[in-house]
């Protein structure tokens, strides 16, 4: 299996809330970020959101595409969403958002690997790829989100 780490940072120039909102929102992601195909809720959840699970399915400029659901294990509203990944990737993904006067700071960490065979030979050869290709995908994300909440990206960080 091979193993990935990002961070990847985005800072809005909106309310935290605002954005918490489009964030916990996943089945109306499709309609401003453009790398991701579809959206299914599996599971609603409590009234938190733990336990809430989702199918996604994410279109890849490199011509593949990835399929996983994400199940919600905490909450901490307006500045935390965490789940865990399971299907062609498997691990921890984090919404971490803190506001900073008018600007709301978005940091997203994905720790994952690779669970399907085609991908773990792929990812050998082609990590430098695979590593552009979700910094495109988070790059689509950011202004995507921006132009849906009609306020300023400011910036856009891969760690």
């Amino acid at each position: 299996m091979a193993e990935f780490r990002f961070v990847t940072t985005w800072r809005i120039g909106a309310p935290i809330s605002d954005v918490y909102e489009v964030l916990t929102d996943s089945p109306h992601w499709p309609d401003w970020w453009s790398s991701v195909a579809d959206v299914r809720l599996l599971a609603a959840g409590d009234e938190e959101g733990i336990g809430r699970a989702y199918r996604y399915t994410w279109k890849s400029r490199l011509g593949y595409r990835l399929r996983f659901d994400i199940r919600v294990t905490r909450v901490k509203v307006p500045s935390l969403i965490e789940g865990v990944a399971s299907g062609d990737v498997k691990g921890v993904g984090s919404w971490q958002l803190v506001e900073e006067g008018r600007i709301t700071r978005v940091r997203y960490v994905w720790e994952v690997r690779t669970m399907r065979r085609w991908m773990n030979l792929f990812a050998r050869v082609a990590r430098p790829l695979i590593i552009w290709n979700h910094h495109a995908v988070m790059q689509d994300g950011a202004e995507g989100l921006a132009q849906h909440l009609n306020r300023p990206l400011l910036q856009v960080m891969d760690n």
